[in-house]
């Protein structure tokens, strides 16, 4: 009896552990859920309804004319074109840079190589804010400033982003490599038709951390940007703020259509970036 006791006990022990787990989580889940349920649930709300004192949590008469007007209260579809143009365009320039650059550090052999790679992760150290003015000040002697190109340009090589692809090729075996250079295929051929299959997972993982990085970005746009017409969706809802004033609902729609997208695009994702992530420590 004293065994059996003593397996119910720790039964027992593990089945509160488990419980107080999943209550921490569960807490955490909804105080991260929390401000997107308000903010949607606000962008349904009448005018009154948004300062009504104590909150409505549920709104009495569901407003979906909100994002109608708001879309119409600014030019949000050409907002909507350049972030979609910028995201695509940087993620694209990324991934290639990326994958190469990845490849060299990961598979050729030349003289520096291990120092080079320590200096493209210090860089990773650097505050981006620091880079904001003699970014500006290159892009200034250019005349890239209030174009596409100063918005994608910069945006196109990225250290983290070669980081997760060099440690995904050192998992793959190098008897791959050695194999297709019998067979005489050259560095490049063996990148793209047998790496580039093979990284499907750390591919998307960075695609997406990219896209979302790009989608939501604030303070480079709002610099190199002077005009309407080259404004993103996240510069564009800063002027939609001044010019809406305390309309609220129309706010919170606004900001809804903007986030929404990015994510639905991470939870229809978020297996294949776990596994991105988890296989980029295979080999160090």
């Amino acid at each position: 009896m004293a065994p059996k006791t003593h397996f119910l006990q720790q039964e027992a022990i593990r089945a509160v552990g488990r419980a107080l787990i999943y209550a921490v989580l569960i807490v955490g889940g909804l105080t991260m859920i929390l401000p997107f349920y308000w903010m949607i649930t606000t962008s349904l709300k009448t005018p009154d309804e948004v300062v009504m004192m104590p909150p409505q949590w549920i709104p009495f008469c569901w407003k979906w004319d909100n994002y109608r007007i708001a879309w119409e209260a600014a030019p949000f579809g050409r907002y909507l074109l350049n972030s979609v143009i910028v995201t695509l365009l940087s993620t694209l320039g990324e991934l290639i840079t990326s994958i190469l650059a990845a490849f060299a550090f990961a598979r050729l052999r030349f003289y520096g190589r291990e120092l080079l790679f320590f200096l493209l992760l210090a860089t990773m150290m650097i505050p981006g804010e620091i880079l904001l003015a003699p970014n500006f000040v290159t892009l200034t002697e250019l005349g890239w400033i209030d174009r596409y190109e100063a918005l994608i340009v910069p945006w196109t090589a990225n250290a983290f982003a070669i980081f997760l692809f060099r440690q995904y090729f050192l998992g793959i075996p190098d008897e791959l490599y050695a194999a297709a250079r019998i067979d005489g295929s050259g560095d490049f051929r063996y990148l793209w038709r047998i790496m580039v299959p093979l990284s499907t997972p750390v591919i998307i993982t960075s695609a997406l951390i990219k896209v979302i990085g790009s989608w939501n970005a604030f303070l480079w746009p709002l610099i190199v940007t002077n005009s309407a017409e080259m404004r993103t969706l996240p510069v564009g809802l800063t002027a939609f703020v001044y010019d809406t004033g305390k309309n609220y609902e129309l706010l919170m729609a606004a900001s809804s259509m903007i986030i929404l997208p990015m994510i639905a695009l991470y939870l229809v994702m978020q297996k294949h970036v776990v596994e991105g992530i988890a296989r980029t420590g295979i080999k160090g």
